[in-house]
C-alpha cells in the first residue's frame, strides 16, 4: 500500500446478499487518492457511488479486495474519527440548536465545554453561519442546514471529508452558491474531499479528479485529472477548457453505458 495515499483501494468488490439473489454492487475497484485532492464520483443511478463512499466510511463491508484510509483499515479510521461524513439530507436534530447539533460529535468524544464551544464557533465561521448558533434547524433554509451539516462533519477535525450528494436536493442558484463556498472551504482547510454527484457541471467545477463509474456492478470506467486552476470561480464554466473536460466526462459516461439526467 502507498503510504502517501489518504485512500488506497485495490481490486475491491462488494456483493449484497438478498432474498432475491446476489446483487453485485461494486466490481474490481482500484482508486488512489492523495492528500488535498478533491475527487468526485459520478455515474448513473445505482452504479455504486454511494456504496463506494460508504465502504470507505466502514458503513459497508467489501466482499473482496483491499482498502486503506489514512494507512489503516476503514474500521480503524472510523474509530479514530479520521473522516467527516456529510449525508444527502442534513440530518440535524430538530430539538437541538445549530450550535448543539454541531457540538454533538464533540460531546460523544467527551471533549470539555470550552473546547466544544471553540470548535463550534470556528466551524460555523468556516461555513458562514456565525450568528445562527441559537437557531433551530427548522428556522434555516435547506442550504443553510447543509452548511451546518458540513460544520458538524468538520468539527471532529478530520483530514478527510466524505460527501454524498449534499446539494442534490437544492435549487440551482443555492447549489451554485454552495459549490463556490465549498471550494473556498477546501482552499482554507486543504482537506481531502470525496464527493458523490449526478451533475457533470458540478463534478467538473469542484474537482481536481473525476472518477467516472459505469452501471451496476459499479466499475471505474475512467479517471479524469482536471487541468483547471485550483482557484476558480463560477465564470470558469464558460471557458473552453471547462467544456472540454465536461465533454470527456459525458463521453465517459456514455461509453461506460447510458447516462440519464
Amino acid at each position: 500500500m502507498d503510504d502517501t495515499s489518504v485512500i488506497d483501494i485495490n481490486d475491491l468488490s462488494l456483493t449484497f446478499k438478498t432474498g432475491d439473489g446476489d446483487v453485485h454492487a461494486l466490481s474490481n475497484i482500484d482508486l488512489d487518492v492523495k492528500p488535498g485532492e478533491f475527487v468526485s464520483l459520478i455515474g448513473p443511478s445505482g452504479c455504486g457511488k454511494t456504496t463506494l463512499l460508504r465502504t470507505i466510511a466502514d458503513l459497508e463491508q467489501p466482499t473482496a479486495g483491499d482498502i486503506s484510509v489514512n494507512g489503516m483499515s476503514p474500521h480503524a479510521a472510523r474509530m479514530s474519527r479520521a473522516y467527516g461524513y456529510v449525508f444527502q439530507a442534513a440530518a440535524l436534530y430538530p430539538w437541538r440548536t445549530i450550535a448543539r447539533n454541531v457540538s454533538l460529535p464533540l460531546e460523544i468524544m467527551g471533549l470539555d465545554a470550552a473546547t466544544r464551544q471553540k470548535r463550534v464557533a470556528e466551524n460555523l465561521q468556516l461555513v458562514n453561519l456565525e450568528g445562527f448558533e441559537k437557531k433551530f434547524p427548522w428556522q434555516l433554509s435547506g442550504g443553510m442546514q447543509q452548511r451546518a451539516s458540513i460544520a458538524r462533519a468538520l468539527a471532529v477535525e478530520p483530514d478527510l471529508l466524505l460527501m454524498d450528494e449534499p446539494f442534490g436536493a437544492l435549487d440551482e442558484i443555492v447549489r451554485d452558491h454552495l459549490n463556490e463556498q465549498l471550494l473556498k472551504l477546501w482552499a482554507k482547510t486543504n482537506k481531502t474531499i470525496i464527493f458523490v454527484t449526478h451533475s457533470i457541471p458540478e463534478a467538473v467545477y469542484l474537482s481536481s479528479k473525476i472518477v467516472v463509474m459505469s452501471p451496476r456492478p459499479g466499475r471505474i470506467h475512467e479517471i479524469i485529472d482536471s487541468s483547471l486552476p485550483r482557484d476558480r470561480t463560477l465564470d470558469i464554466r464558460e471557458t473552453t477548457e471547462f467544456h472540454e473536460i465536461a465533454h470527456r466526462v459525458r463521453e465517459g459516461l456514455r461509453q461506460g453505458h447510458s447516462y440519464e439526467d
